[in-house]
């Protein structure tokens, strides 16, 4: 297992790049087995979570090619189902929370699909019911094993109908969606989540043939059409990512420009950080984040604390909460943060409150951050990652702590940022990888 050792105190200075989105390649990638022609992808990511995706789609037979620096062409013109019912398969997907996402592509395109229960961040319950919910209400059959953990779907009487989203589950409307763009007839998918991932898929499976209105809505109608072609797609730099270094950048008093960031895609984020009293300035496609020794909370109208919460797109997103979280240390004033959607996510508080954070953790969900303003710094501790999000967030304190202080089982942090440590010290940070 390995380690991070950091050095605090260390101002950054210059330019970095976001990499591509996580979150849109665990689908895109997925949506190659749709098609047996070629589909070549930019701007994939090498992160684990990604990577390890791509390798158990070689495994079961998808021939995949490097075409340059982040791009891959890939063929699934002889995909082995027999890889389905091996050790080795049942091995590989329940280590990918983004394994769940093979079903719907299978589904559409070979009417039937198998999957093992899949592992992923421990932050809470996060349930599959409206995955196959969605593919029940296409006509498709469910069958759950619960002493080999697998989950088999078959869809030879598949065809379009209403489907009502019990959860606005971005991964559930992706696997749901894929199933429907090769079943016959025409299916409505209600509540659907509309997260600039989302639009991304729609807009590959269109460009490959697929007929899919109200791309950007939670309102998707599909027109099920009977193959779909090659195509080549470029996803989006990673949003949270790029919050990630907006947070970065003001906890530690740097200057940095985020490069080639996609800003109409982002949303509401870099308002939410605006109102923790971050300075930003848009310079084209690029965020400039200027030096700020101080950085003060916004209040309501009426003067009462200010509460950051998680909601569906176009709302602020959950993977942000943590590190709107640690930023707020630093800030002057007091901000309730409210994660409503996963109640083990917030449980990385305890680490920050031994660095000397002023942080009261309500409850599952909610916590009240006292900012420091920077009349006390962190002190540097020994602390364990238990999730991706976490484990930035972690990151972020570290390095503007005092002193020196040591992340563990980092494997999480590597799930969802491309060699994090060496980007960050190309600009100042001292990271060392133990």
């Amino acid at each position: 297992m390995a380690s991070f050792k950091i050095t605090g105190g260390k101002k950054l200075q210059g330019e970095i790049i976001p990499q591509g989105a996580k979150n849109e390649a665990l689908q895109i990638v997925c949506a190659v087995l749709m098609t047996k022609e070629p589909v070549t992808i930019h701007n994939i990511p090498a992160i684990r979570d990604v990577n390890k995706l791509m390798e158990l789609l070689e495994d079961m037979g998808v021939r995949r090619e490097k075409v340059g620096e982040g791009s891959y062409r890939f063929q699934a013109d002889n995909v082995n189902f027999d890889y389905f019912e091996t050790p080795e398969y049942k091995e590989k997907a329940s280590a990918l929370r983004g394994s769940i996402m093979l079903l719907g592509p299978m589904l559409a395109r070979f009417g039937k699909g198998k999957a093992p229960r899949p592992g992923g961040d421990k932050i809470g319950r996060r349930p599959l019911d409206t995955h196959f919910t969605g593919f029940q209400k296409l006509g498709a059959e469910f069958i759950y094993d619960p002493n080999d953990a697998f989950y088999t779907v078959e869809g030879g009487k598949m065809k379009g109908a209403y489907v009502w989203m019990d959860e606005i589950s971005v991964t559930g409307t992706a696997n749901v969606l894929m199933a429907a763009v090769m079943t016959e007839g025409t299916t409505t998918i209600y509540n659907a989540a509309c997260e600039p991932y989302l639009q991304q898929l729609s807009k590959m499976l269109n460009s490959m043939g697929a007929k899919i209105s109200g791309v950007g809505s939670n309102l998707l109608t599909i027109e099920g059409v009977k193959e779909l072609h090659g195509c080549e797609h470029t996803m989006l730099p990673d949003m949270i990512e790029i919050g990630s270094f907006i947070g970065l950048a003001a906890m530690t008093q740097s200057e940095i420009t985020i490069k080639n960031c996609r800003i109409p895609e982002l949303g509401i984020i870099p308002d939410v950080f605006r109102k923790l009293g971050i300075q930003m300035e848009f310079r084209g496609d690029d965020i400039h984040i200027p030096a700020q020794t101080h950085y003060e909370i916004s209040s309501l109208i009426d003067g009462s604390i200010l509460t950051i919460y998680d909601a569906p797109w176009p709302g602020f997103t959950p993977d942000l909460i943590s590190i709107v979280l640690v930023t707020a240390i630093q800030a002057k004033g007091t901000v309730l943060i409210h994660q409503k959607m996963f109640e083990s996510r917030l449980f990385f508080v305890d680490k920050l409150i031994d660095m000397g954070a002023q942080i009261i953790l309500c409850d599952p969900h909610r916590a009240n951050v006292i900012g420091l303003n920077r009349e006390h710094q962190l002190r540097g501790i020994r602390m364990t990652s238990p999730d991706i999000r976490a484990g930035v967030s972690l990151l972020i304190a570290a390095m503007s702590a005092e002193g020196t202080s040591i992340i563990d089982n980092i494997e999480q942090i590597d799930r969802g940022y491309q060699f994090i440590d060496k980007r960050l010290n190309a600009i100042g940070a001292e990271i060392v990888r133990i």
